[in-house]
């Protein structure tokens, strides 16, 4: 139970940690949430919806997402970082585009402005990952809770059926819960958006870009190619080589030492002679 094989998932929970802390201690949490008719309409302030998904502004929140994040790292372990990265942030900018704009194009005029509030955190990525967890990973076991005791073995099972990934959902369902209506709205929007980019809706150009591998700690290899394949060039011609020399010189020692008596008899007279 680590961040093995997972360096984006350990990046996203420490740099989720480290900016909710900061936004505390600096007292700049009001930076972090949008409220459509005073920040958008009248101060104009569109940069919020670039910057409203960096942190949480409770604890509990923090809490929470950060358990999501890190029980849903297999996910990365089967994509790759590279392309868990690219996920992260193609959604990161879909759902920061697409938040704001429906809640003030389309969901407050319908409520007559009474759904004004988009609260802070990264909520829509969490889900956007979620569907990808849910669609990806199957379960492991399944058990059941019973909701009434049957009175005897004949009688039919009654209560709910559970299993190991459960209590991810249930963890992700508490995050949405917490500063509804806005928080379910981010939750509905990261689930159609993770969706769209397991069902290939999307744009092909943009689910096949993939961010610079030095980002996520890939180097080239195309440099360890190179010496490889020197290597390998220099063993196949040095082989037959080095075969031919032992064989003549383990045909010399061999002839060596099964000289006959006859022929150390001669060697003898020839070096008297």
């Amino acid at each position: 139970m680590s961040f093995t094989n997972a360096p984006v998932t350990r990046s996203l929970v420490y740099g989720l940690l480290g900016m909710s802390i900061a936004a505390s201690l600096l007292d700049i949490k009001h930076y972090f949430y949008i409220i459509v008719d005073l920040h958008l309409w009248r101060f104009h302030q569109t940069w919020r919806a670039l910057v409203y998904q960096l942190c949480y502004t409770n604890s509990s929140e923090v809490l929470f997402a950060a358990m999501a994040l890190y029980n849903m790292r297999s996910v990365e372990r089967l994509w790759g970082s590279r392309k868990y990265a690219t996920f992260i942030l193609v959604t990161f900018l879909l759902t920061s585009l697409l938040g704001p704009a429906i809640l003030a194009l389309l969901l407050r005029p319908l409520t007559f402005g009474l759904f004004n509030y988009l609260p802070a955190g990264p909520t829509p990525v969490i889900f956007a990952v979620l569907a990808q967890f849910h669609a990806m990973i199957p379960h492991t076991y399944k058990y059941r809770i019973a909701t009434s005791i049957s009175q005897s073995p004949n009688d039919q099972f009654e209560g709910l059926t559970f299993s190991d990934k459960s209590y991810r959902y249930l963890l992700a369902l508490q995050l949405a819960l917490f500063q509804w209506p806005g928080s379910i709205l981010g939750a509905v929007i990261g689930w159609v958006v993770g969706y769209a980019w397991r069902m290939e809706v999307l744009p092909r150009s943009l689910m096949r870009w993939r961010i610079p591998g030095w980002i996520v700690g890939i180097r080239s290899p195309r440099r360890s190619q190179e010496f490889e394949g020197l290597r390998r060039r220099l063993e196949d011609e040095g082989t037959p080589t080095a075969a031919a020399t032992g064989v003549e010189g383990q045909t010399g020692i061999e002839s060596g030492r099964r000289r006959t008596m006859g022929q150390q008899v001669m060697d003898q007279f020839q070096g008297a002679f």
